[in-house]
């Protein structure tokens, strides 16, 4: 365990903040409050000593979202859509997918080659399935049997992918093919015990380490690329949502939480946006290339 306690970096009061990313090109955290249907950011920058975000989005819910490669955000929403968002200005990309309305896309990320996988939430009688989207702006289900699909990550050689279901409790690694985009091999890399909370977002450093955020555990847990525990940072709140690097040098941990459930009297930073300055280096985002 260390012995640094994460700080408030943007008092965001959000009911569920999810998918922190710096965004290098524009210096900033970009950030989204699932339920509410709003996205944020915010500059970290000196200048910004008073800690004002801005809200820059309100509609559909985002799942899940990801920086293009000209600077746009890719948004994953309700009902299988996918849009971009520059500026205010939002382009359909998928319309729907019939598959999965009623339910919606949850936590996404760019490969290498600039396609996007995203995962949506099983719901009554919908599965949850594991969707990759080609850089043409066609689409791919590539994996059934989710229940709550959420972080995902690559090893540092692109041999691994992972893939987190929250619901299974579990961090499944499979074998991944970068010139074609295929999954396959599923295993069970990291298994959490139930009364542990429950694996949400999460990201890898630039050693090829895991980190995991944990809701209801009040944590951020780092592990080995072979899946063993190596260090926790406690959040002074249970529900931690997602967890990434960001900053100029990629020092900074950032740590998405949710007051969903709170009592907030006694729990007043859940739904707050947290940052920790850390030995370990992150990696910048994979930027995605849909309809580039």
């Amino acid at each position: 365990m260390t012995s640094q306690t994460p700080s408030v970096l943007v008092n965001a009061h959000n009911h569920n903040a999810e998918n922190p990313l710096w965004h290098q090109q524009h210096g900033l955290v970009y950030w989204t409050d699932i339920p509410n249907g709003r996205l944020f950011r915010y500059d970290p920058t000196p200048k910004n000593a008073a800690k004002d975000y801005e809200q820059i989005y309100t509609g559909e819910p985002v799942g899940g979202f990801t920086i293009q490669a000209d600077g746009s955000l890719l948004l994953l929403k309700t009902n299988g859509t996918v849009e971009t968002w520059r500026e205010g200005k939002v382009t359909s990309v998928v319309e729907e997918i019939a598959e999965v309305k009623g339910t919606r896309f949850n936590d996404a990320i760019a490969d290498p080659e600039g396609r996007v996988f995203s995962g949506t939430m099983a719901k009554d009688n919908i599965k949850g399935r594991l969707y990759r989207i080609d850089p043409d702006g066609s689409i791919q289900e590539i994996l059934q049997g989710l229940l709550v699909p959420n972080g995902m990550g690559f090893s540092l050689d692109y041999r691994y992918f992972y893939l987190t279901d929250s619901d299974q409790h579990a961090i499944f690694r499979f074998d991944y093919d970068r010139a074609t985009g295929h999954i396959s091999n599923q295993q069970s890399l990291i298994k959490i015990p139930t009364d542990k909370g429950v694996p949400d977002g999460m990201t890898v450093d630039s050693e090829g380490y895991i980190w995991s955020a944990r809701w209801n555990g009040s944590a951020v847990y780092r592990y080995s690329p072979e899946g063993q525990e190596v260090l926790r940072i406690d959040l002074p709140t249970p529900k931690v949502s997602c967890v990434a690097f960001g900053g100029a040098d990629y020092h900074q941990l950032l740590i998405s939480t949710a007051r969903e459930g709170q009592a907030i009297a006694k729990d007043n930073e859940a739904g707050e946006l947290f940052h920790l300055r850390v030995a370990f280096t992150g990696q910048p985002e994979l930027l995605s290339r849909i309809g580039l």
